[in-house]
């Protein structure tokens, strides 16, 4: 849709006026919500005097040529591309644990993202930048005094309990370094506006920051819905901060590795920021890998690939320090390596963010901040802290009790901290006399205050709306790298919002000192990925990558070989239910038993006029039930939950792909609509849509996956689908011999689901022969769908694998199958017994399907699975061995 050419000062006049207006709304639902703002806040968008500021003019200009239908538009644009790319993040319960569908998988949500960006001016970025920047020196200065001298302590600065007390304080990581001059590598920081329009620190992020990975994506996205807004502006890029965190990783490794391996440690795809970490680990160019991938050998760390060890020299950790290794830290840790601390002692590795840095999340070391920045730095604070009072110094336990009511307390030995405005009566009555019995844990600080910016999140036009930020800094050789932006967040609503609970992420959009053009936006991301150097990981696949790709390759061929059959079978229930006399007809209920064959689920107990009476509801369930084995929503389902588990093998096409079958399947309603005409709409669609899908990815795949032992293991997971589909269908539908109308409908049906009808027709213009369907989907190999053509494929593949010797036992297996598919001759396969099977067609699919079965289970058993058994952790130098 073309845009108006220009604004008029009438259309900015109506802009500021609904803004004005939206600001107003706002302020009286902050003070009902209970959060105190009151329309009193920094307003980042006009100044005082009701005026655009200067960082703002391009934007209103922007929105105003645009108008309320315009910023719909965008508001559509924007969750396309979120989709699209499969921007999401995990679900979580109020205990932190995620929340799973019915099959036991992690359900991930949308991730939220506003199309207007949060813009910075110059001036105030360079405020900003400095007092990140000063307070990553000044916590990397705590970090490296804690675990080491201790002189904050031993000189009176910081009271000893607020260190020992506080679990991110982790005894085993004394005496471990990081390489290099600082102790600190990474470093978020969450930061709001005041009302005089200061800038003020309401949390830092020490243990596994998170959310650049979203930073970088979202830029990605809001560059791509408003270009002309992108190139008008022409903000800082972000870019540059992934290349100087990969460059710090690879900076990072011990002295001893000549090319360092690094990967990036995720507690996998049930973490609350899945998404943000495969990202992030896709743009820095390194291994995505969990617990299970990773092994400590001869005193060194590994990772596993196919049967070998490769050595790993850093790990970029985003699992929190006390899950990280069971034998020396959380014993019922299953996300961490045994043996790491270990490893990091002999400095044989080396983990960032170190161990330990979660420390400096405590807020009773960030109570003492400005003193510590005196005694370690010589420095004052560029940026404040929100104003913190600790219950171990009388008067401020006084002010503490005496206001508990507006106040944030945080307790110094961890857990949730509690928002004074939200307690009934009873509540700060309980919580004085705790604090009161152990003043010296308690910590109360007081509220984030937050500055309002205009926000397309919310349906009906410009609003506004509380914001904050997260701003990211990572260790150099000569000091601190900033990246320029971040993640901007819309505060949730009412008390919600004191504890940075947040509603949709913001691009945030930092001005450059004089106004540019960008670059137009090339068809590539405006993400630049950083400069890839060669990298010693580049052909390493764990077992459990591995794993993950071979059921993509599974569960993608049986969602297409689903939609396929379920396409055909309900046609051919339109084409006879109200047709029984005919004997074409018969090839519904045996289309329905195929299905429940092949699903191994019910779908009738054959008798013709219950099988035809329940066909719709059956067919739906088929289609849209998720929880019911083999139907086409779970295949998709499972095929995205196999899909984010490796998300940094994937490319981008992948999830635009994937999205557009999600929406239409995975969001489908529990049960059939009334209306059936709508019921046959959406089961037509949907199956279209996902065979349409299905097929895209298996070209995405072909084009423009690299074909190494990752891909070459996911096209063995399809072959090895397409064979049990071919085998399953041929014995459910043409084992029995029937009535010759029934043979030829039944027959065309299979082909159809088969993808061979038009070849056959070419070949066998006018017949059925049971022997001619078995020569072309059976024996010819150089047919693409038939059994002989996986076989060969898989034959080929599995010799490509590394290690292969020609006489494994896969690889025996393959060749067996083969062999014995080779002595049959087609002809022979006609022949029915007295009772009207085809004996000798049926034994060969039977067995066909259950060898098939049998080397997909070799394959998980020799190539797919971790080894067993306990070895030595130390080497041979320690006579130290797990019993």
């Amino acid at each position: 849709m073309a845009l108006p050419a220009a604004s008029s000062h009438d259309d900015i006049d109506n802009l500021l006026s609904r803004y004005r207006t939206a600001r107003a709304q706002q302020a009286l639902f902050d003070v009902r919500g209970g959060s105190g703002i009151g329309g009193g806040g920094y307003d980042e968008f006009v100044d005082a005097a009701g005026n655009i500021r200067p960082a703002w003019h391009e934007l209103a200009e922007c929105v105003g040529e645009r108008g309320r239908i315009g910023l719909n538009q965008l508001r559509s644009t924007v969750r396309s591309l979120v989709d699209n790319d499969g921007i999401t993040y995990v679900q979580v319960d109020r205990h932190g644990d995620a929340v799973t569908n019915g099959n036991g998988a992690a359900e991930p949500g949308p991730w939220h993202l506003d199309a207007l960006p949060l813009l910075i001016s110059s001036a105030d970025w360079d405020m900003l930048e400095a007092g990140v920047l000063q307070r990553s020196r000044l916590l990397d200065a705590v970090l490296t005094d804690l675990y080491g001298p201790r002189v904050s302590v031993t000189s009176g600065v910081l009271p000893p309990q607020l260190l020992f007390a506080h679990p991110g304080y982790v005894r085993a990581a004394r005496g471990i370094e990081v390489p290099g001059r600082h102790q600190l590598f990474m470093h978020g920081c969450d930061i709001s506006r005041t009302p005089d329009g200061s800038f003020m620190v309401n949390a830092d992020w020490t243990q596994a920051p998170s959310g650049a990975g979203y930073a970088l994506a979202d830029r990605r996205v809001v560059a791509h819905a408003i270009p002309d807004l992108y190139e008008r502006i022409g903000p800082r890029p972000a870019s540059p901060w992934a290349q100087a965190l990969r460059l710090a990783l690879i900076d990072a490794a011990p002295e001893s590795a000549q090319e360092p391996v690094v990967v990036v440690l995720s507690p996998g795809i049930l973490s609350e920021t899945a998404f943000d970490q495969a990202y992030l680990a896709s743009v820095l160019g390194f291994p995505l890998v969990e617990s299970a991938d990773l092994v400590v050998r001869d005193g060194k760390l590994w990772m596993r690939s196919m049967g070998t060890l490769k050595r790993v020299d850093v790990v970029l950790r985003r699992v929190d320090a006390d899950y990280a290794d069971p034998l020396d830290l959380r014993p019922d840790s299953r996300l961490g390596v045994v043996g790491l601390v270990e490893v990091l002692r002999r400095g044989a590795v080396t983990v960032v963010n170190t161990l330990g840095s979660g420390i400096l999340e405590s807020p009773g070391i960030l109570r003492f901040l400005p003193e510590l920045a005196e005694r370690l730095l010589g420095e004052t604070p560029l940026l404040r802290t929100a104003p913190m009072y600790w219950g171990g110094i009388n008067t401020e336990r006084s002010y503490l009790l005496s206001n508990l009511t507006s106040l944030l307390i945080r307790p110094v030995t961890g857990g949730e901290s509690i928002v004074g405005p939200a307690l009934t009566a009873a509540q700060r009555k309980a919580l004085g006399v705790r604090i009161e019995a152990s003043p010296w844990q308690w910590v109360g600080q007081e509220l984030p205050q937050f500055s309002s910016a205009p926000t397309d999140y919310y349906p009906g036009g410009l609003s506004a709306a509380n914001v904050g930020m997260r701003l990211f800094t990572v260790s150099q050789r000569s000091g601190y790298a900033p990246m320029s932006g971040g993640l901007g967040y819309l505060v949730a609503p009412g008390n919600a919002g004191f504890k940075l609970n947040t509603v949709a992420a913001k691009d945030i959009w930092v001005r450059t000192p004089t106004r540019v053009t960008a670059e137009r936006i090339p068809t590539a991301p405006p993400v630049d990925l950083p400069a890839i150097t060669p990298s010693p990981t580049g052909a390493v696949s764990s077992p459990r990558v591995l794993s993950d790709l071979f059921w993509m390759g599974r569960y993608a061929e049986r969602a297409e070989n689903m939609a396929r059959l379920l396409t055909v079978t309900r046609e051919r229930y339109h084409e006879f239910r109200y047709r029984r006399e005919l004997a074409g007809s018969e090839c519904v209920p045996v289309l329905l038993a195929a299905l429940g064959s092949i699903t191994g689920t019910s779908t009738g107990d054959g008798d013709y006029a219950e099988m035809v009476a329940t066909a719709p509801s059956t067919l739906w369930s088929l289609t849209a039930d998720r929880h019911r084995p083999g139907s086409l929503a779970q295949s998709v389902d499972r095929l995205s939950l196999a899909a984010r588990a490796v998300r940094d093998q994937m490319s981008n096409d992948t999830w635009m792909v994937l999205a557009a079958v999600e929406r239409a399947l995975l969001h489908a309603p529990d049960s059939p609509p009334e209306s059936k005409a709508e019921g046959d709409a959406f089961l037509s669609s949907t199956s279209n849509l996902t065979l349409a899908g299905m097929l895209a990815l298996s070209g995405v795949a072909a084009e423009s996956m690299v074909h190494d032992v990752g891909w070459t293991m996911m096209d063995i997971g399809k072959r090895i689908e397409r064979g049990l589909g071919l085998t399953a269908l041929l014995r459910a539908t043409l084992t029995t011999v029937r009535s010759a109308g029934a043979e030829q409908t039944i027959t065309e049906a299979a082909l159809v689901a088969c993808e061979s009808s038009v070849i056959y027709r070419r070949r066998n213009p006018g017949t059925v022969s049971v022997a001619a369907v078995a020569e072309l989907v059976l024996f010819d190999a150089e047919n693409p769908r038939s059994l002989a053509f996986q076989l060969e494929r898989l034959r080929a593949a599995l010799k490509s694998l590394p290690g292969s010797s020609g006489s494994s036992r896969p690889e025996r297996l393959v060749e067996e199958i083969g062999t014995r598919l080779r002595r049959i001759e087609p002809a022979d396969l006609e022949e029915a017994t007295p009772d009207g099977r085809r004996g000798d067609l049926d034994s060969l699919l039977k067995s066909m399907h259950a060898e098939l079965r049998e080397l997909s289970g070799v394959i998980t058993a020799t190539h797919l699975s971790l080894p067993g058994g306990m070895q030595p952790l130390w080497g041979p130098d320690e006579r130290r061995v797990m019993p």
